[in-house]
């Protein structure tokens, strides 16, 4: 009977914990497309410390308002040192630099649909999480699909785009997974806030040299890129996903970001009028596919 109340308990915090982190991903799947229009007036390297910058700035007034400390205890730096190499860094830089020679939104989303499969990984070897058999046979097959499909692309080799990403994946993974680990006992816009906050002494630096000396144009579309992947990629999307892995647990509630390629392909296709074939669209599928059975493969 105990157990059966447990299960019962733990049910509707699932739930809210997988709605909280798509609307997170919901957030996240218009970063690709905002990447490349800020790139279309600012320099790539530009793009992805700058926007860092900036939520750093947001993230100090929101804990000033909120009357937070404004740096988190120090025993907990290393984790947040963590969480800002791998989403403060390590995704915007790899990303946009994967974009910047080539990539597609299109196809660089469909690959990084390999990210809950590596963040997966990571919350069992950082956070102690054990999901199930079906569980991993979901997300195993997930990832083959994705991995199938960058293969096809290249003609059997994988280009330095789809390298670049793959630095990506494994970046976001190490910070979604600290992250989430810290929410459990933070709430999410804390931890993002100081993880920002505490990156400001080597990004607001970088920005400032970067600004002065490369080229930018002020177009609009480089500017609602440019505050987009700042505003909501790297500060505001990060409320209800880390809220929704500390919630869900992080590799299952980090599942739902197999919803992103859908999404960003969407995007694309509204915002750029970027072309995509069936292959693209299958793989994308076969990911949402894979979604819907981790999310019904209780850990």
């Amino acid at each position: 009977m105990l157990y059966g109340d447990i299960r019962r308990h733990h049910k509707p915090r699932h739930r809210q914990g997988t709605a909280l982190a798509f609307l997170g991903v919901l957030a996240f799947s218009g970063s690709f497309p905002a990447t490349v229009f800020a790139m279309e007036g600012f320099d790539p390297w530009l793009v992805a410390i700058g926007r860092a910058a900036i939520a750093g700035l947001l993230a100090l007034a929101c804990l000033k308002v909120m009357g937070k400390p404004l740096l988190p205890p120090r025993p907990l730096w290393p984790s947040y040192a963590l969480i800002s190499l791998g989403v403060v860094f390590g995704f915007p830089v790899f990303s946009g630099l994967a974009l910047a020679l080539g990539a597609s939104t299109a196809h660089a989303a469909v690959v990084i649909a390999l990210l809950p499969a590596a963040t997966a990984v990571c919350a069992v070897l950082r956070a102690g999480e054990r999901p199930r058999p079906l569980f991993w046979a979901a997300c195993s097959a997930g990832a083959i699909a994705i991995t199938t499909f960058t293969f096809t692309q290249h003609q059997g080799s994988a280009s330095w785009p789809d390298l670049l990403l793959l630095c990506a994946l494994i970046s976001a993974a190490v910070g979604y997974t600290e992250g989430g680990r810290l929410s459990r006992r933070q709430p999410g816009w804390q931890v993002i806030s100081y993880a920002v906050v505490l990156s400001l002494p080597l990004t607001a630096p970088i920005t400032i040299v970067l600004a002065l000396t490369t080229a930018t144009t002020f177009t609009p579309h480089a500017i609602a890129g440019f505050a987009y992947v700042a505003a909501i990629s790297m500060f505001l999307g990060f409320f209800p996903w880390y809220a929704g892995l500390a919630k869900g647990g992080i590799a299952r509630a980090g599942q739902t970001q197999l919803t992103q390629p859908l999404l960003t392909l969407v995007w694309a296709w509204f915002l750029m009028g970027e072309r995509f074939g069936l292959v693209t669209v299958a793989a994308a599928l076969a990911v949402l596919v894979c979604v819907a059975i981790t999310q019904r493969a209780r850990t």
